[in-house]
């Protein structure tokens, strides 16, 4: 009987330290869980449900860095866009600022011209700065607007989440139809090195007037800095 009454004892202090045990572990876990679930709040951004291939898209009306404000009116004759959201600091956007500039060589006297979209809060990188724009716009001899979307209203609407992040726009009557959102190409390290050419395979056959096969791609960039 003894014996018994150790062991029920023994079996006792055991479950009360496997259970102290993981107390501590669940409630260690609670700061954790809370922190995720704060991030996750602080990375959505979006105050409404951004654009999904098919939507139509809404007019913008942003400053150039000429100073003038620039809407998808402000070019009557083209038949949609190619809107890449990039920056001055990023890698990425450096990287890809020649194939934005042939792209725009290429499509724009096909109805398709670029738009592109400063979405950076210029208090984390100064490179970003408007200022800094319109240099960097002159040094590389831009052939497009190059907006800033101050207020991040624009960017947000799109789904922007990278620079450079690019979406294409066509015009059906009266409506301007988001057709494709993503990447620009395959391989943001080398352009030599591209075997997938998103942005121009969706143009072409837009300008044919043939379905966009490849409607969503993953863009590959710099994390846009939102503002706090």
């Amino acid at each position: 009987m003894k014996n018994k009454l150790i062991g029920v004892g023994v079996l006792a202090m055991f479950i009360a330290v496997v259970g102290t045990y993981f107390f501590k572990k669940v409630k260690a876990s609670e700061p954790v869980l809370t922190n995720l679930l704060a991030v996750n709040s602080l990375n959505n951004n979006f105050d409404e449900n951004p654009y999904e291939i098919g939507d139509r898209v809404k007019e913008i009306n942003l400053k150039n860095i000429d100073g003038k404000l620039v809407s998808f009116s402000s070019f009557p004759s083209a038949k949609g866009f190619v809107i890449v959201f990039t920056c001055n600091h990023c890698p990425f956007s450096k990287a890809y600022e020649d194939r934005v500039l042939a792209l725009d060589k290429k499509y724009a006297s096909l109805g398709y011209p670029v738009i592109a979209i400063n979405p950076n809060d210029p208090e984390a990188y100064e490179e970003d700065s408007f200022e800094n724009m319109k240099l960097r716009a002159s040094e590389k001899a831009y052939s497009f607007p190059y907006l800033v979307d101050d207020k991040q209203v624009v960017s947000k609407t799109f789904g922007a989440s990278r620079t450079p992040h690019a979406f294409i726009i066509k015009r059906e009557n009266d409506a301007l139809v988001l057709k494709y959102m993503g990447a620009i190409d395959d391989n943001a390290q080398d352009a030599a090195g591209v075997s997938k050419r998103y942005i121009e395979e969706a143009l072409n056959n837009l300008i044919q007037n043939k379905p966009v096969i490849t409607q969503s791609t993953k863009a590959i960039g710099c994390a846009i800095k939102w503002i706090d």
